[in-house]
């Protein structure tokens, strides 16, 4: 075996010495120095990377210039606020001359340009809740950061990236922990749903639902499996609530409608009266005497004959009972519009746009048919004399309501926010379209760090996927195309920005880098473009690649299965702030270069930069002072004054001490 390594170890520095440049100073005497450095093991050719301008300044003129300085061909132009104000509020402040003079720095230097655009929410969640004027906002603030982007490039098709949410807490929090099934008393370790929010559209209220086994009905285990059949369980948990909570309105509307009804019916039929009152007063008599008494003009004639006799009290007892009949009925009527609106307006939307269009239709029509015959008779039932049809129009109507399939009042927060989040996406792409044709930027949508809404590769498909759905309907109604070439330009104009970095966060829930390649694989085909910072999976470090735990490799593998040119921007200029330098001066492009081994040369062959790195000897760049400042004034710069035990002439001295090395 020993023998064996020796070979090995043999063959692998001869093979260094036909290929290296020159080993470098900070790893001279390591004899593995000049294979992948870092160990991420991927080679890709600096011409792949981007960066971006510094997000700090509206001059972005020239903190463009500063980075192509660096001799980078793709600057990622940011739009991106992180200095306060609103969201936009730094795009807001860019010259619209400055767009123009960086699209002619673009073309005198030969370079691509992309673009981050303001974070802003598209679902229109606020702190405040949710409203379709606040969506609305976000997606005339994006349509403005595209139109503006297309300056920078007016004839090619910029990637303007957007992420998918920026403020939404996140809707379902997946951990990978161990538990213990309940079922059979044993430990085992899977992915769990901890936390799950609904959000009630009619009020813009979002909000948790408790996670907990139903004992009742002996499922308790449903919630132990598959991350897939626990999320199936908590949607149904919300249909129940939901229909738990219509059938509660119903039963209100219904309580009130029948106690007003058997009240009036009461005092018509005259049950409480007898012998001569009862013949005195009549149906007719009381009805009329209640209008008049309503109308609040002078003492109705009825009072008038009737006052000073014994017939008088019971008038006013009647009378009495009618005002509290009518309060139950108006209160009932009152409801029962509410609900009707809002079962009307969930079957309209799911009839044009729902799964269940055809069942949707056939429920709409039962309330088109209720609504056809209670709107001649809306002015009848307001007469009242005529509180007894009133009555029964509303016990109808809770009878029509109830043969409906409940509306979905609250429902699951991911599933609302990937509708409305596609919406706004759609109607950006939609618009850039039609402005542009041809050269229309493309939206590409980039998943936020793990722990906010829309995170990880499943909640991007899905935006990324109805987004295209909804920009194919959009563009065949409203821009002429064909079904194919609309489903075309839904492809190009739609796609992801991968964030390697975000999603490596997902480690701190308890997964591993076999998860957060498997998170990558899962989006590939839709990526367009991609942001390169790396982490430890806990916090949003913005650290060069390999300098963290980030699964690279595979990752960029998995990427480029489907698009080998896919754009890489180097997201790390927080790291080199931190270092005390400036991020507008400072950019990652040495530590960039090394991590992935890039040729030196455009020839693409040896040497590489992680051999070439170091060739001067930058005992005070990198990571700052690396050796003693008294071992050059001892030693010198050159060679020769090295000891003879590395090669030079100064004899007598050891490198470490006064006293020669042995």
């Amino acid at each position: 075996m020993e023998e064996a390594n020796e070979k090995i170890e043999e063959k692998s520095y001869g093979n260094r010495g036909s290929i290296n440049f020159y080993a470098g100073a900070d790893y001279g005497l390591d004899p593995n120095y000049g294979e992948d450095f870092l160990n991420l093991g991927y080679r890709i050719p600096a011409e792949q990377f981007g960066y971006p301008s510094d997000p700090t300044t509206a001059d972005q003129l020239r903190a463009v210039s500063n980075k192509l300085s660096t001799g980078a061909k793709t600057i990622e132009v940011s739009g991106v606020n992180i200095m306060g104000g609103g969201p936009g509020a730094l795009m807001e402040k860019i010259p619209e001359q400055h767009l123009g003079e960086i699209y002619r720095l673009k073309k005198l230097a030969g370079v691509d340009l992309t673009f981050h655009g303001p974070l802003v929410e598209p679902t229109g969640v606020s702190r405040q809740g949710w409203n379709e004027s606040d969506r609305e906002q976000a997606e005339r603030q994006m349509w403005l950061a595209v139109k503006r982007a297309h300056k920078l490039d007016p004839k090619g098709n910029l990637v303007v990236t957007f992420h998918s949410s920026n403020g939404l807490p996140e809707p379902e929090t997946k951990v990978f922990t161990e538990v213990v099934d309940p079922t059979t008393g044993k430990k085992k370790v899977i992915e769990k749903v901890t936390d799950f929010w609904v959000v009630d559209e009619a009020e813009g209220r979002f909000s948790p639902i408790p996670i907990q086994p139903q004992f009742f009905k002996s499922e308790e285990g449903k919630l132990y499996g598959d991350v897939k059949d626990q999320i199936k369980e908590l949607k149904k948990i919300i249909e129940e609530q939901n229909r738990t909570a219509w059938f509660n309105k119903l039963y209100g509307v219904s309580y009130h409608a029948t106690n007003g009804s058997e009240i009036i019916d009461r005092v018509i039929e005259g049950r409480e009266l007898k012998g001569e009152i009862k013949e005195k007063l009549g149906k007719d008599k009381i009805l009329q005497y209640y209008k008049e008494y309503l109308e609040g003009g002078p003492k109705p004639k009825l009072a008038e004959k009737l006052e000073g006799t014994p017939y008088k009290e019971d008038l006013d007892k009647q009378v009495h009972a009618l005002v509290h009949g009518d309060t139950f009925l108006r209160d009932a009527y009152q409801n029962l519009q509410g609900m009707f609106n809002q079962a009307y307006q969930t079957l309209l939307n799911e009839s044009l746009t729902g799964k269940n269009k055809e069942q949707a239709k056939k429920e709409l029509a039962k309330l088109n048919s209720f609504r056809e015959g209670i709107k001649p008779k809306l002015e009848e039932i307001e007469d009242p004399v005529k509180l007894a049809e009133f009555g029964a129009e509303i016990v109808r109507g809770v009878n029509i309501l109830r043969s409906v399939e409940p509306p979905q009042t609250l429902k699951p927060l991911r599933d609302f926010a990937v509708e409305k989040s596609a919406e706004t996406f759609a109607n950006v792409a939609l618009n850039s379209y039609k402005e542009f044709k041809n050269s229309a930027p493309i939206i590409s949508i980039e998943n936020p760090p793990n722990g906010m809404g829309l995170a990880r590769a499943d909640d991007l498909r899905d935006v990324v996927k109805t987004a295209r759905e909804k920009l194919t309907q959009k563009l065949i109604e409203k821009a002429n195309l064909s079904e194919n070439e609309a489903k075309e330009q839904a492809e190009k104009l739609i796609g992801v920005t991968w964030d390697v970095g975000h999603i490596n966060m997902i480690r701190k829930y308890g997964y591993g880098e076999k998860h957060v390649v498997e998170e990558t694989k899962k989006i590939a085909e839709f990526v367009k473009h991609v942001h390169l910072s790396d982490n430890f999976g806990m916090e949003h470090t913005e650290l060069p690649m390999g300098m963290g735990n980030v699964p690279v490799k595979p990752m960029l593998e998995a990427i480029e299965n489907y698009n080998k040119q896919v754009k890489k921007i180097v997201e790390t200029g927080d790291w080199f702030s931190r270092q005390g330098g400036l991020a507008q001066t400072n950019t990652p492009v040495r530590e960039t270069l090394r991590a992935f081994g890039s040729p030196l040369y455009a020839i693409q062959m040896a040497p590489f930069w992680n051999q070439a790195t170091n060739a001067v000897g930058g005992y005070f760049g990198g990571y700052g002072t690396t050796l003693p400042e008294q071992h050059f004034s001892m030693y010198g710069s050159g060679f020769s004054n090295l000891p003879p035990e590395l090669g030079g002439q100064m004899a007598g001295r050891s490198r470490m001490g006064g006293a020669p090395m042995q």
